[in-house]
């Protein structure tokens, strides 16, 4: 049987890496969002962008939802549509909608079309504060997120399990830390991906943060997102992903050694942003053993090459 992908939030930076992967495997997807960005869809994806339907809407239109799974024949979902932290922490009643509620939605409709996989997007931010939120709001319980976005992405979690254990709808949610790569250009950590493509350009960039956190190359994260969509296994599991750990110091280094003198047009400064590490009980190994991880270094010189060429 032929297998059609549904990419909900495929506008993204990282739905739309993730189109990018599907079609280079030869794989028909889908995408429903609530915009559209036809810049960014051009830049990744080039003339093949005219080869995936577009169909916008909300989550919460459950009757569209309906008729996309069953005109376009879907067999698999990636879930990725999100309100992030700001909105949720501006309007916790939209962001629950949003991000619970459209889940449900999304999950009813994966269920009542037995499609056959489905990998959605969960956050280290169950855990603790965000990289990307304010370090002075950063104390937290063991194991408690203190945002709205957090307990949302966990009550989303919960809700996956229910439908393993009530429907036996597969599922694999994946947590990744800070993804970098081409095309991340939004929140305080997009800084690294940022100045990599000022050094391409030969400009000059501030990064507004220290600190160690974990980083995951934008490639990689599509490729778990793909791949577990398509080979889910029985269960509804959540894993992380390796998010090698690295000051920025340590980014700009590898900046550096693509350009050499690259970081004397790089400042760093600003807060120190807070490292919440997931306890890693389930990682992406546990289901995919031939995973393997890109490194900073490999995975800033493949972001200066992209900005390079173009």
């Amino acid at each position: 049987m032929s297998e059609t992908v549904l990419v909900t939030g495929g506008s993204g930076f990282i739905g739309t890496w993730v189109l990018r992967a599907l079609l280079a495997r030869g794989i028909r997807a889908v995408v429903f969002d609530a915009h559209e960005n036809p810049a960014r869809w051009q830049r990744l994806l080039g003339a093949r962008a005219a080869e995936t339907p577009f169909v916008k809407g909300s989550l919460l239109d459950r009757a569209l939802l309906a008729r996309l799974f069953d005109e376009h024949g879907i067999t698999h979902v990636i879930h990725l549509a999100v309100l992030l932290t700001p909105s949720c922490h501006d309007d916790p009643f939209a962001g629950c909608e949003v991000n619970v509620l459209g889940s449900v939605a999304l999950f009813e409709q994966a269920k009542r079309s037995r499609v056959r996989g489905l990998s959605y997007a969960s956050s280290m931010a169950v855990f603790g504060p965000e990289p990307d939120s304010d370090p002075a709001s950063s104390a937290v319980v063991e194991n408690r997120s203190p945002s709205f976005y957090g307990t949302f992405k966990k009550a989303v979690e919960l809700i996956a399990e229910q439908y393993w254990l009530h429907s036996e709808l597969p599922s694999v949610g994946i947590r990744p830390h800070v993804v970098y790569g081409p095309e991340r250009d939004q929140g305080m950590t997009a800084g690294p991906s940022l100045a990599a493509r000022a050094a391409a350009k030969g400009e000059s960039f501030h990064i507004n943060y220290r600190g160690v956190v974990g980083y995951d190359f934008v490639e990689d994260v599509a490729d778990a997102f793909v791949r577990t969509a398509l080979e889910t296994p029985r269960g509804a599991h959540v894993v992380d992903l390796p998010s090698e750990p690295a000051t920025v110091e340590q980014l700009v280094a590898a900046i550096d050694a693509v350009i050499p003198g690259a970081a004397a047009k790089i400042t760093i400064d600003g807060p120190t942003l807070p490292r919440n590490d997931s306890c890693r009980e389930h990682v992406i190994t546990d289901i995919l053993p031939d995973w393997r991880a890109t490194s900073i270094t490999d995975g800033m010189r493949r972001t200066i090459e992209f900005y390079s060429l173009g």
